[in-house]
């Protein structure tokens, strides 16, 4: 019979023996192992209208851009009196194939600024005149995602006023494109009046005051300035949300944002086969919503995907002599 402190001294021997550093370490606790599926979801048909919203604020007289409408040479007219004009008045044109295009500012608006030199060729939306909006309008800034998201155009914007009215349908102004600084061309030299050799010499006086000379427009970053309807009422500076509808799509495949690589052109999805394992399949998108994503090509629409989707790999550490070191 064993003594009973050799018969402990074994049982933690043998304890001991069991727990050698060549086990393989388990996962950490409370972490899955890499490529773990945790829920499915299927890919299914559906009308998909894709949205930005954008944060602004009530505005008076803002400045926005109007864009060239094609590509061309710019020709500029003489800049109009300072102040709103009375009714629509064209300020440029745009020739493109010896084809004239007039760019014109509405009726009760200011002209701000050229933005491009006199007879510069431009590209389509460049914004070459900058314009001061007469009254109270919707200003939202943009950023750089938001402009890629509405780059293919504005299908309708509607604003809503914190405490005060909306929603409501909000017509855009311009271009939202950056405005760089404009430059006003200086007012012409004004003509002396003859001199009268008989009127007696006059005696010089203290100088004039020097007439000011108009200030150039400001640089702007990527906005979106619209105007409420008629009747609406606004309060300078009051804080705004903007949505833009940017496209719609009918009965279209689409799949869970959280199932894809990817928000726009090319991306992948993990489709979970019979046997359960994941095959990375490239799928061509389209239109989000910012919860589902259209699936233009790629699947047939019977699949069932992987949610988390696939991620990119963790990059192999670099050295001197490329990857992996030396």
């Amino acid at each position: 019979m064993l003594n009973p402190l050799r018969a402990a001294v074994v049982a933690a021997f043998v304890l001991t023996a069991g727990c050698t550093a060549a086990d393989p370490p388990g996962p950490p606790p409370g972490l899955a192992e890499r490529g773990t599926t945790f829920t499915k979801a299927t890919v299914t048909k559906q009308d998909l209208t894709a949205k930005v919203s954008l944060t602004g604020k009530v505005e008076l007289n803002p400045v926005y851009g109007i864009a060239a409408p094609v590509d061309g040479e710019v020709r500029y007219l003489a800049a109009p009196d300072a102040g709103p004009v009375a009714r629509e008045t064209r300020v440029a044109t745009v020739w493109s194939d010896g084809e004239p295009t007039r760019i014109v500012i509405p009726a009760g608006a200011e002209f701000a600024g050229r933005l491009v030199a006199d007879r510069a060729v431009v590209v389509k939306g460049t914004p070459i005149v900058s314009v001061r909006h007469g009254g109270y309008a919707v200003a939202a800034d943009i950023d750089g995602k938001q402009a890629y998201a509405i780059a293919n155009g504005l299908k309708a914007v509607r604003a809503q006023i914190e405490g005060g009215p909306g929603p409501f349908a909000c017509a855009t102004l311009g271009t939202i494109a950056a405005l760089p600084p404009g430059t006003v061309p200086e007012p012409p030299e004004p003509t002396a009046p003859p001199v009268d050799p008989t009127a007696p010499p006059t005696m010089a006086g203290p100088p004039k005051d020097v007439e000011p000379q108009p200030e150039p427009s400001e640089p702007t970053g990527m906005r979106l300035v619209c105007t409420a309807p008629s009747g609406t009422t606004l309060i300078n500076g009051a804080p705004a949300t903007v949505e833009v509808v940017t496209a719609e799509a009918k009965n279209v495949l689409v799949a869970p944002v959280e199932a894809v690589a990817g928000t726009q052109g090319k991306g992948q999805v993990d489709v979970i086969g019979p046997d359960g394992e994941r095959v990375t399949t490239p799928v061509q998108l389209g239109l989000t919503d910012g919860k589902v994503v259209e699936i233009k090509s790629g699947l047939e629409g019977d699949e069932t995907l992987a949610v988390p989707g696939p991620t990119l790999a963790a990059p192999e550490p670099t050295g001197e002599f490329g990857p992996g070191g030396p």
